[in-house]
């Protein structure tokens, strides 16, 4: 029962299967027989969990088990008290409410690697990282949440899963490890 954490680069399809326009995860993990426990869209990056454990895909990826995402979004301009304060109650988005979840600005957000091609820089227009803490996880979900409170995400990186950090894995872009799936620490199974 293989657990691979995939560092799952810009511009790579969530799929294994190849694609006309994009490189897919076969392209950065090369055990058979393993599927995505989530998905991150095809403009995010960061931390991508694989296994062939279809019990332990639920575990991760189902809202029902409220296992915490973390995310770092970077925003269009710099959102105020009263903006957090509405992501963190959870936020109309016409087809659902989103559930209440941790948001905080990041201070620095130095411990990532560049992006490639970089986001569009417009000088006039500032940007801000925001980490949201969410237990969900639907289509595009970060991304409408702070379009809907005004602040459009430019950047998206997911950066934890449970008990799991990017940063701590030392994963660079497109890397991948091995992961003990009944390690004490993943908060996982």
């Amino acid at each position: 029962m293989p657990l691979i954490a995939l560092n799952k680069p810009f511009g790579t399809i969530c799929q294994f299967s190849a694609h006309e326009k994009h490189p897919s995860l076969a392209e950065w993990v090369k055990t058979p027989g393993v599927y995505p426990a989530g998905r991150l869209d095809t403009d995010s990056e960061g931390l991508l969990l694989l296994t062939d454990d279809g019990t332990l895909q639920a575990r991760i990826s189902e809202p029902r088990h409220k296992l915490v995402k973390r995310y770092w979004a970077q925003v269009e301009g710099a959102p105020d008290a009263a903006a957090l304060e509405r992501l963190a109650a959870g936020v109309d988005l016409g087809d659902f409410v989103t559930r209440p979840c941790t948001v905080k600005l990041v201070e620095s957000a130095q411990a990532l690697w560049p992006r490639n091609p970089p986001i569009r820089y417009r000088a006039a227009i500032p940007t801000t990282w925001i980490e949201l803490q969410i237990t969900e996880g639907r289509n595009r979900q970060v991304r409408r949440m702070t379009a809907a409170v005004g602040h459009p995400t430019l950047r998206l990186v997911r950066v934890g899963i449970g008990a799991l950090d990017i940063f701590g894995l030392g994963l660079e872009p497109g890397a991948s490890m091995a992961l003990s799936p009944r390690a004490p620490w993943n908060g996982i199974v």
